[in-house]
């Protein structure tokens, strides 16, 4: 999958500037995956941002500009959305998203290693 540079390079500015963060990025599942403290958080799929976020706010961003529930198997994968470029072109919209995936990485459990 193609990624957009541009969008990739906003991200990894953003994340630069905020202190004691330990970022990998990881291609997986057709995305570039930005991993926070060894746990995905955000990510760039093609020109969309792919939202890791607290399931208890699923309902209030459903209402946000540009969002689409993620699918997988044909259900809801809560926690989890696609925005859309039209919904965080304007830089305080980007900085509310990725502070939101954020904040719930500090809570998020990590996948199991096997």
């Amino acid at each position: 999958m193609a990624y957009d540079s541009k969008l990739v390079d906003r991200l990894r500015e953003y994340l630069a500037k905020v202190p004691v963060l330990e970022v990998q990025e990881k291609e997986m599942f057709g995305v570039l995956n930005f991993m926070v403290h060894g746990k995905t958080c955000i990510c760039v799929s093609g020109e969309k941002l792919m939202l890791r976020f607290n399931p208890e706010l699923q309902d209030k961003l459903a209402e946000k500009y540009g969002y689409e529930t993620m699918l997988m198997r044909g259900k809801t994968y809560k926690g989890y959305c696609y925005m859309h470029p039209e919904g965080f072109k304007k830089r305080i919209d980007f900085e509310y998203y990725v502070n939101l995936c954020l904040d719930f990485n500090k809570i998020a459990k990590s996948s199991k290693k096997k």
